[in-house]
């Protein structure tokens, strides 16, 4: 008598992922086609100032424009965080579950130590220097988002076994904030020398222990 054994077909579902590209491509078209201007000025972020020059003030940081950015920045490096899960076998890259979780860590990562940071400001009183650094750090943090959306498309959607290419990308993104930085001691260099101590101590359990925490985590992991 013939045996029939069945398996269960595995499928790979990708269409989270595809309705989630297609919201960040919405997301940049609304912003250039009502904020025509600014979004042009925001894609020359990379070697024009002017963007940060125009729109310093910290009524900027809710802004509409500003809030969909940090949504599409949010969306896009959960995506390369997973990709890069799945470049050193932690992770399958279509797996929702796993870029649920890296989405939900990073969103409330950030809006925590966003709010730290405005508790050590009120207390150490440079809530001005705060906000316009946060600002800062948004808008910069966004563009490598903006740029990083094409990677990560290309990458989940196709192959890629070089792990160099990863590195380079991870190194950027530290150049960034390192960027950020140097651009914020530049712009409020007379309100920092008079706060020196308290920016220190800022940098340090604001910006450098959280990385060094994560980073220490996921290499024990």
């Amino acid at each position: 008598m013939l045996a029939i054994q069945l398996h269960d077909r595995i499928i790979e579902s990708k269409d989270w992922a595809t309705i989630l590209f297609i919201i960040c491509v919405a997301i940049i078209a609304i912003n250039k086609t009502i904020s025509s201007v600014r979004f042009n000025e925001f894609v020359r972020l990379a070697y024009s100032d002017k963007y940060t020059k125009i729109y310093r003030d910290s009524s900027n940081l809710m802004s509409g424009f500003t809030i969909s950015m940090f949504v599409l920045q949010l969306i896009s490096f959960s995506f390369f965080t997973l990709l890069i899960l799945n470049q050193f076998n932690r992770a399958e890259k279509t797996d929702l579950i796993v870029y649920i979780q890296i989405f939900t860590f990073l969103s409330v990562f950030i809006l925590s130590k966003f709010l730290i940071e405005k508790i050590i400001a009120t207390a150490f009183k440079i809530e001005e220097f705060n906000e316009q650094f946060n600002l800062l750090k948004v808008n910069y943090r966004a563009y490598f988002g903006f740029i990083l959306l094409p990677v990560n498309i290309i990458l989940f959607y196709n192959s890629f076994d070089s792990d160099w290419f990863f590195w380079t990308l991870l190194i950027t993104l530290i150049t960034i904030n390192i960027t950020t930085y140097l651009v914020a001691l530049k712009l409020y260099q007379n309100l920092l020398l008079r706060k020196i101590f308290y920016f220190i101590l800022y940098l340090c359990t604001l910006e450098i222990a959280p990385y060094y925490f994560i980073y220490n985590w996921f290499t024990k992991n």
